[in-house]
């Protein structure tokens, strides 16, 4: 029996439910960390990689956690500066990937020509913000378990699986699964650039085809509303059932209405993270009885 973690894409907000996720199922006795494949996609790809690296599962949020619950008023000076990314011509594309008149790859070649195009922080800013959480890494490293991340040449178009025999250090190939289309800048690989992986899906679950048993973690906000949203939830089933078709068992786990609320409206809001954090460690710990039947 073999056991796949398949963690999806929500920004930073996402990063915060996910972590306090895993970390009051590990607090209930379900350790996720001992996964024997590990994927994730944007901001699933970091919360992997800290589990793949030895980060204990159970801990996982505690930095999170301990960070302050910003006041209203608070979060409106800390934003007044910072106007937020306009993604309305990202989220137009994204639904034309989606919407199968026209090669999704072509759509995406688009999506990236526009994030190359797009004002944001210098990549090796980026590309510092994440290797703080991997410090003393070699710039080579790649965690011992086996694990993945996706990501898309913003060039093409394609979709790339990056792993072990990649060569290619984790802090980058994580920063280019979580480089946000028009938010943040694509990432410098082998000679390209690429942008994150959730332009081919929010979970990219069908890549953990061949394992027994896959534990998906989806960040998902209520009832899907409009032809996108449905869309992805179609998705999110057609992946479910493409793997459920190859002989695995799927156990889905996506926010509950209280990790929901928490969430906000925006999941690049980072005034958001302690709050979803402390939701997901909630829902972890009421869901780790039903779960450990199956993570044995």
């Amino acid at each position: 029996m073999t056991r796949a973690l398949v963690l999806g894409g929500g920004g930073p907000v996402g990063i915060a439910w996910e972590s306090g996720l895993i970390a009051g199922l590990a607090q209930g006795g379900v350790d996720l960390g001992r996964a024997d494949f590990t994927m994730g996609t944007s901001a699933g790809s970091f919360v992997g990689a800290r589990l793949a690296m030895g980060a204990e599962a159970a801990t996982l949020a505690d930095p999170i956690l301990a960070e302050p619950e910003p006041s209203a008023s608070a979060s409106g000076a800390a934003n007044s500066d910072r106007p937020a990314a306009d993604l309305s011509k990202l989220m137009g594309l994204m639904a034309e990937a989606q919407g199968g008149k026209r090669n999704p790859a072509e759509v995406r070649a688009e999506i990236g020509a526009w994030a190359l195009a797009a004002p944001t922080m210098a990549e090796a800013d980026f590309i510092a913000s994440f290797g703080r959480s991997f410090a003393g890494q070699p710039d080579d490293a790649w965690p011992e378990r086996d694990f993945a991340c996706t990501a898309v040449d913003a060039a093409t178009g394609a979709f790339t699986l990056w792993t072990k025999a990649s060569g290619v250090g984790v802090v980058r190939a994580v920063a280019s699964s979580c480089s946000v289309p028009g938010v943040y800048p694509p990432v410098t690989l082998n000679g390209r650039r690429y942008i994150d992986g959730g332009m081919r899906s929010p979970t990219n679950a069908d890549m953990a085809q061949g394992h027994t048993l896959v534990m998906l973690i989806a960040v998902r906000v209520g009832a899907p509303v409009g032809a996108f949203a449905e869309r992805m939830a179609v998705q999110l089933d057609e992946e479910i059932e493409s793997l459920k078709e190859g002989g695995s068992v799927v156990l889905t786990i996506t926010p509950d209405e209280a990790s929901a609320e928490a969430f906000g409206a925006n999941l690049m809001d980072f005034t958001r993270r302690a709050g979803a954090a402390r939701a997901g460690l909630a829902q972890g710990l009421a869901y780790a009885a039903d779960v450990k039947p199956y993570w044995s």
